[in-house]
């Protein structure tokens, strides 16, 4: 069991990083038509985050420097963590932000705005977790880890079908899940 729990760590992981990669992606172009719409600079330095979130751009901008030659806006992307997003899908920014424009990154999630930002907040949050859980190296063959897939590749179809297909062909977490030794 702790030699299949390895790999399903590692197929979480997997998962988990496609899910964030695609989510940050298309909030991140969300709150850049937000910005561009009321014509301010980039939204990392305009949006109306909380102190938390305005101290986690101030981290990523840190860490981005450090970083190389690439695009400001882009290297401060990358650096932003899985938790920085999910947070961005929670209540507190329901007026602010998910109205306005952040609902538009899961266009194909339910259609009430509430719903869907509950739906896409608490998918996000339980993939977080499992992340976490698979990170740190802590024992995840007791997790659901069905529902973490199908979460997946729900929220990933509420962005773009083509997305939750690729991540369904590209991971490996399907095949771990079916491998999992009786016992």
């Amino acid at each position: 069991m702790y030699e299949w729990n390895l790999r399903a760590a590692s197929a979480v992981m997997e998962l988990t990083g496609a899910v964030e990669v695609i989510a940050r992606n298309a909030l991140d172009r969300e709150l850049t038509s937000w910005a561009d719409r009321r014509n301010v600079g980039d939204w990392l330095d305009e949006a109306p985050l909380d102190p938390r979130g305005r101290q986690d751009v101030v981290k990523a901008a840190e860490r981005a420097a450090r970083g190389g030659s690439r695009d400001r806006h882009d290297r401060l992307v990358a650096e932003l963590s899985f938790g920085f997003w999910r947070y961005l899908l929670s209540s507190r920014y329901h007026a602010s932000l998910w109205v306005p424009d952040l609902h538009r990154a899961f266009p194909r999630g339910p259609a009430e705005l509430r719903s869907r930002r509950r739906e896409v907040e608490g998918r996000m949050h339980r993939l977080h977790l499992a992340r976490n859980r698979a990170a740190h190296h802590e024992p995840i063959h007791q997790r659901d880890l069905h529902r973490d897939l199908d979460d997946a590749l729900e929220l990933l179809g509420w962005i773009h079908p083509a997305a939750a297909e690729w991540a369904a062909d590209v991971t490996s977490l399907s095949a771990v899940l079916d491998a999992r030794p009786s016992g």
